[in-house]
């Protein structure tokens, strides 16, 4: 038993830490270089918006129906999704601005970008946090399952770490404060496995994951529209923004057949 429970901390642990890959990938550059922000923002734009309607939302509805009927399941998730859109919008209204110095003149406002990464930062930690539970109960219950779980967690948890890092490295122009907030973003998934298993495990049901699933839809979905779109648009053209945005669709459908 206590071999089990090491081994499916170990994955999840393993799983939550490759959005410190993505970061890492994300601050390669040392100038502010436009086309590679307007592409790296509308790829993560991509990730969020599909994982968002295909996998997250599926997976809240799916838990509702454990206890709802069909009708009144829909009608949860899709209230839990609104919700999770008017939380962040007024979150949004309330994040401190940062008055950093860029010594480009091209770069984007430092505020709105850094507004931007903490906004991905904590949507990503608040899905990263139920998701983290989840593959520590998947890993708890058949350790070969947990594995292809960890496996397909882990590569659509890279794309998840740029949409973090990218417009903190532009705002701070410090490789340390990207990576840090993209590493803590992901922490939140064994932080969630430990939680769920020490605390909630005997209080969190299937109309807990569904509200929350749905609601971190919601939050994503805002943060693609109201921030990463806008602001790939300025700093590239809007094919580059498009065939960015395809991009993240691409690899994010990708992780996610690795499920099946």
């Amino acid at each position: 038993m206590e071999s089990n429970v090491l081994l499916a901390f170990s994955l999840t642990l393993i799983a939550g830490l490759c959005t410190g890959i993505g970061s890492l990938l994300s601050v390669v550059y040392k100038r502010f270089n436009p086309k590679f922000l307007c592409a790296a923002l509308a790829f993560s734009a991509g990730v969020m918006i599909y994982v968002s309607f295909v996998e997250i939302l599926a997976t809240a509805r799916l838990s509702l129906e454990n206890i709802y009927d069909q009708k009144t399941a829909s009608i949860y998730t899709v209230t839990g999704f609104f919700v999770g859109i008017f939380f962040i919008a007024f979150l949004d209204r309330f994040l401190p601005e940062n008055h950093i110095h860029t010594e480009d003149e091209n770069a984007p406002s430092n505020q709105k970008l850094m507004r931007m990464g903490l906004l991905a930062a904590l949507a990503l930690g608040l899905h990263n946090f139920p998701e983290g539970l989840a593959t520590f109960m998947g890993a708890m219950a058949d350790p070969a399952y947990g594995v292809g779980i960890t496996i397909a967690i882990a590569i659509h948890n890279i794309p998840e770490g740029i949409a973090v890092a990218v417009p903190i490295y532009f705002a701070t122009k410090s490789r340390k404060k990207a990576f840090i907030y993209s590493f803590l973003s992901g922490l939140a998934e064994p932080i969630g496995a430990l939680v769920g298993y020490f605390i909630f495990k005997n209080l969190m049901d299937e109309h807990f994951f569904g509200l929350i699933f749905s609601s971190v839809a919601g939050i994503m979905v805002y943060i693609s529209f109201s921030e990463l779109i806008p602001t790939a648009n300025e700093y590239g053209s809007q094919r580059l923004t498009l065939w960015g945005i395809i991009a993240g669709m691409v690899l994010m459908a990708i992780s996610l057949l690795l499920f099946l």
